[in-house]
């Protein structure tokens, strides 16, 4: 098994690299997010940046740390490089 066949381990919310994101760049992955998602479902119209609370930004659907976009967003480019596309053009 390569490394590249190994599962990636979900971005906890208290990981240090959270930190480093600020609200734009939280804002244009919920943007990627609705554009890689919507082939599948996955809407979340409103979903917006929230407020930064010890440094770490919150999503507003459901109060959801920016880890959670970064792990969907994780798992929908796995999904279409293993079926080798690439849907998004950013």
């Amino acid at each position: 098994m390569t490394a590249a066949d190994q599962p990636r381990r979900p971005i906890e919310p208290a990981d240090p690299l959270m930190r480093t994101y600020t609200e734009p760049e939280v804002s244009y992955l919920l943007a990627e997010l609705h554009e890689r998602g919507r082939e599948f479902g996955l809407l979340w119209p409103s979903a917006t940046t929230d407020s930064v609370v010890d440094g770490r930004v919150l999503v507003r659907f459901g109060n959801a740390p920016a880890s959670t976009v970064l792990n969907l967003l994780a798992l929908l480019r796995e999904h279409e490089q293993k079926a080798g596309t690439d849907s998004c053009d950013s």
